[in-house]
């Protein structure tokens, strides 16, 4: 395989409105760099500078809100879209100040002459103070204009709010037997095997049940909960949904409410907890589900909840935890984890059947055949399988078939309303350095084998991500990889196949399908030349751009109107003279073009 890239200098870049705020962070931070103060200073503009800082700084307090009230105040939207497109430019100049900085350390040494001539050329350092005092008093007068909006909007200061809400659901422990559940027979067999082999341990083991959202974590819980073995072996069974309140004194609550049949008014003091946990529990041998966990601060689990629920019960307690993320299974585990499949081919053409000609319809020959590709783009996950299988239920006419095969699962109603909001869950738990990694593959076509190091040097480039610590760049983009990996951002991670081209060593990974509609729907910025053509639109919107294979160049220059705001041209397949022929055509049509990488 052979694909270059193109990376034009380091920017925070805004994709939609729920990644403004990462960015906003960014800008700040860059207005606040060394190398820019060095350029401000000589250029006399540090005043600006520090004014320009100081608005982001402000907007950045209030954005948390801001977005939370523009999801039903269309002028608020407006306002954050003006931000947006005010950001790109001061991100910009941000650049202009830090190349500059970096251009004239690396002359120092040239000869006088070389010196002389240069404050007669182009570079000439006259030419450009003068030029951007008035792209930075530009950018500053925009931003101080909306900043003023801002203040007429009563916004709350994210400093004296809570954390932003994340969407809170309550699960239970009953399984409805007119409910089947396809492909998840052996898994069941295996947890329960797994919990009646501990009988003999005197401490209570941690079972972690973990995989992306929609894969039936929670009805496999189920599942073995509602299991007649189970049922027999077990002499107490509780079932609490953590969800994102993993709050000590409340589970410790529920449990025993749960142990008891009734209200504990006991206060928030964990001795008290502690002595009437031991109390109600004592050496019962007992089940617990703790669904739906997303806790990853090791010592809030180690030091504050695993000593009170792991020291009482009687031998072979097992506590079964289900979770997205491999990070909480890890710091949670005593037995290794069950990492959920996707369901096979047979198993997922069961489930959609079994939900799309429920009402009686005929499976048709097209419809079966439309319905199997359909399937196919549910790539194994239980709950779109579910939810589209239901969608169809209702549409006999073949037509109706193929529009819902043609268009993304994300943008079918079902699909915007059931599937996403549980993909989203799994976002909204990103930092924002992990958001704006996370939504840039959305630049990637759909089952594109991603070159990690590629992907990582693309972060870099764009600006997403900072040292942290002893952390420099590149290993910061190495911890960020494997964070989307564990979450199942990120999936398939192998050593590439040498057969397809690639050079030994190279590691690769690929996206579900649906997490590809996800990193779509949380940014608007990543797009390719066939959709913009399609849609008839202009690059000056886009961010990154993808080019497909042999694309003509010469036909896509009506894209650009010279006024791009385009950080990452990224061009598969290409043949290396192709893109010799047409490198002056797009430097004048984008401006600033590196080397291929």
């Amino acid at each position: 395989m052979h694909m270059l890239q193109f990376l034009l200098p380091p920017i925070c870049k805004v994709m939609a409105e729920s990644l403004l705020l990462p960015v906003v962070e960014g800008l700040a931070g860059k207005a606040a760099d060394a190398l820019v103060q060095t350029m401000t200073h000589m250029c006399g503009l540090d005043d600006d500078r520090e004014t320009l800082e100081r608005h982001l700084l402000a907007v950045q307090c209030k954005l948390a809100n801001a977005e939370e009230r523009s999801q039903t105040n269309a002028y608020l939207r407006t306002w954050m879209q003006k931000l947006k497109d005010v950001a790109y430019k001061a991100g910009d100049v941000l650049d202009d100040f830090q190349y500059e900085a970096l251009r004239r350390e690396a002359q120092i040494g040239e000869s006088t002459s070389r010196k002389v001539l240069s404050y007669v050329t182009r570079r000439s350092p006259l030419l450009f103070r003068f030029a951007m005092s008035r792209k930075l008093k530009g950018v500053l007068e925009k931003i101080k204009g909306l900043v003023e909006e801002m203040n007429m909007f009563g916004l709350e200061n994210s400093v004296n709010r809570e954390g932003p809400q994340l969407p809170w659901r309550q699960t239970h422990s009953k399984l409805d037997e007119s409910t089947n559940i396809f492909g998840r027979d052996d898994d069941k067999e295996g947890v329960v095997k797994l919990l009646l082999d501990q009988q003999d341990q005197r401490n209570v083991q941690v079972l972690p049940i973990f995989g992306m959202g929609g894969l039936g974590k929670t009805a496999l819980a189920k599942m073995v909960y509602n299991d007649q073995e189970v049922q027999e072996h077990f002499q107490l069974k509780m079932w609490h949904c953590v969800s994102d309140n993993f709050d000590v004194s409340a589970i410790v609550k529920s449990i025993i409410e749960l142990a008891t049949n009734g209200r504990c008014d006991l206060p928030d003091r964990i001795e008290l907890l502690q002595k009437n946990l031991d109390e109600v529990i004592g050496q019962k041998r007992f089940f617990l589900v703790l669904d739906d966990v997303w806790n990853e601060e090791k010592k809030l689990w180690e030091d504050e909840l695993k000593p009170l629920l792991c020291s009482v019960g009687g031998p072979g307690s097992v506590i079964v935890v289900t979770c997205r993320s491999k990070q909480v299974a890890s710091i949670m585990q005593t037995v290794d984890p069950v990492e959920l499949a996707f369901l096979s081919e047979e198993d997922s053409w069961e489930l959609f059947s079994n939900k799309a000609f429920s009402n009686g319809a005929e499976e048709q020959t097209e419809l079966v055949t439309i319905g199997k590709r359909i399937v196919y783009k549910c790539g194994g996950l239980p709950l779109a399988l579910k939810i589209m299988g239901g969608l169809l239920s209702s549409k006999q006419q073949v037509h109706e078939w193929k529009t819902i095969e043609e268009t993304n699962i994300g943008n079918n109603v079902g699909g915007k309303y059931e599937v996403m909001p549980i993909l989203k869950l799994s976002y909204k738990h990103l930092s924002s350095e992990m958001k704006q990694c996370f939504a840039f593959c959305a630049l990637f076509p759909k089952d594109y084998e991603m070159e990690k190091d590629m992907l990582i040097q693309l972060w870099m480039a764009n600006g997403f991500i900072q040292e942290e610590g002893t952390m420099d760049l590149a290993q910061k983009g190495e911890f960020i990889f494997h964070e989307l990996l564990w979450r199942s951002f990120l999936q398939d991670m192998k050593a590439a196949d040498k057969s397809d081209g690639y050079a030994y060593g190279i590691i690769v990974c690929k996206m579900h399908d649906l997490m590809h509609d996800l990193a779509k729907d949380v940014s608007n910025e990543c797009a390719t030349i066939e959709e913009l053509i399609e849609q008839k639109a202009l690059v000056n919107n886009v961010c990154h751009l993808q080019l497909p294979k042999w694309v003509e160049l010469e036909n896509t220059s009506r894209l650009f109107d010279g006024k791009t705001s385009l950080h990452t041209l990224l061009a598969l397949s290409w043949v290396q003279q192709d893109f010799d022929c047409h490198m002056y055509h797009y430097e004048h049509c984008i401006g600033r073009v590196l080397a291929p990488v």
